[in-house]
């Protein structure tokens, strides 16, 4: 009998220590999948993996490979240069709130909402088509996949790269 309440108590044990050591934040989950590789290079590049690592809450508008290669040629590159790193760390933020934002909060119709990017605002047009982001040059991402839930907030999949630029007209 003894012997089962000590197994008991060390499994119980490893499994807790094994789910701490499981925490999944913004950063670990999209290190973990490959359709992020170019947004977690510039996410290390400019310096603010630990801050997503940290404890947030955040909400990541993320960016897919073939997002960053829709970018004109040369453009990913020349952002990921040491001498870019401001530049790079702005269109970063601009993809990131300090809030966490699961898609049924976001109100339906089209809101101003602010990201880190103290200079910038998305408009974000929630309705029955789903989610879509308009940037600062007028551009539209679509969000391809919504709530991926992580320890310190939340990732929303886009389509484009939203970049920085005169205040977008919400409809």
């Amino acid at each position: 009998m003894k012997m089962t309440i000590k197994t008991t108590i060390a499994a119980a044990a490893l499994s807790v220590s094994a789910a701490s050591a499981q925490a999944n934040t913004i950063v670990d989950i999209a290190a973990g999948d490959e359709r992020f590789s170019t947004l977690v290079a510039a996410v290390t590049a400019a310096g603010l993996a630990e801050t997503l690592s940290g404890p947030g809450p955040f909400t990541v508008y993320a960016p897919v490979n073939d997002a960053f290669a829709a970018l004109p040629e040369g453009t990913v590159e020349t952002l990921l240069k040491p001498e870019n790193k401001d530049q790079l760390t702005n269109v970063l933020l601009y993809h990131v709130d300090d809030r966490k934002l699961t898609a049924e909060m976001i109100p339906a119709g089209s809101n101003y909402f602010k990201p880190i990017l103290a200079s910038g605002r998305l408009c974000i047009t929630a309705g029955a088509e789903g989610v879509s982001i308009a940037d600062g040059t007028g551009e539209v991402a679509n969000v391809i996949i919504a709530d991926i839930q992580a320890d310190n907030g939340v990732i929303h999949v886009v389509d484009k790269v939203l970049l920085p630029g005169a205040r977008p007209a919400c409809h």
